[in-house]
């Protein structure tokens, strides 16, 4: 089963990511081949983030305090707290290069190279993703239109599912009727167009296994013909 990216998208999480590694890694080094300089760098830059990120959290809340006193020195009101003072940093951390998650990520690299390396390691280490779990129930088409040469073109994200029904009222009594099954990501409507101006309609549904999964898609006109 697929699994998704083992990196946080977030400060926080990669700050964690790399607070675990530092801890868990010293237990793999002779496995994994990382020298005592890997693991020591690798701390440096845990302590050296989590600081970061814990001043650039201070100066935030501090500045709020401030921005709140500053409105009401301005604009008048019933003071509540006493004048704020200056932010308390966290005590500094080891100084250290830039370029923290471009290392982190070499690292992991090197790491899931290494001859003893298996899943087993990195799970333990957090450096494999969570198995990406589909849910076939909530899917749900986003149809985009538009007109070439006077003929609809709809468009739609594929994802996961095999492929798509699109079903067309071309605004001629008949109501919605199945254009196409395809497993592409775009259909051109080649019926023939009216003489006179008209609002052709169309909803679509994915497909799994040859079989209608999720929910309708909403409903998009085009004009045609005139």
């Amino acid at each position: 089963m697929a699994k998704n990216y083992y990196l946080p998208r977030d400060d926080s999480g990669k700050a964690q990511l790399l607070e675990h590694l530092a801890r868990r890694l010293p237990a793999y080094a002779e496995t994994l081949e990382v020298s005592a300089a890997d693991i020591a760098s690798l701390q440096a830059d845990a302590e050296a983030f989590r600081h970061a990120i814990a001043s650039t959290d201070s100066i935030q809340a501090n500045a709020r305090q401030w921005t709140a006193y500053k409105n009401l020195q301005r604009d008048g009101g019933v003071r509540v707290n006493p004048l704020p003072q200056l932010p308390h940093l966290p005590v500094p951390a080891r100084d250290v290069a830039p370029g923290i998650v471009p290392r982190l990520i070499a690292l992991v690299s090197r790491l899931k190279t290494a001859r003893q390396y298996n899943e087993a390691i990195g799970h333990d280490l957090q450096i494999i993703g969570p198995e990406q779990r589909v849910t076939p129930d909530d899917w749900k088409p986003v149809l985009d239109t538009r007109s070439v040469a006077g003929q609809p073109v709809i468009k739609w994200p594929k994802g996961d599912a095999d492929a798509i029904e699109i079903w067309a009222d071309r605004d001629d009594g008949q109501g919605f009727r199945l254009a196409t099954i395809t497993s592409g990501t775009d259909y051109t409507d080649t019926s023939t167009r009216p003489a006179s101006g008209a609002v052709w309609k169309y909803k679509a549904i994915y497909r799994l296994r040859d079989t209608q999964v999720g929910e309708w898609s909403g409903e998009v006109n085009v004009a045609v013909g005139g």
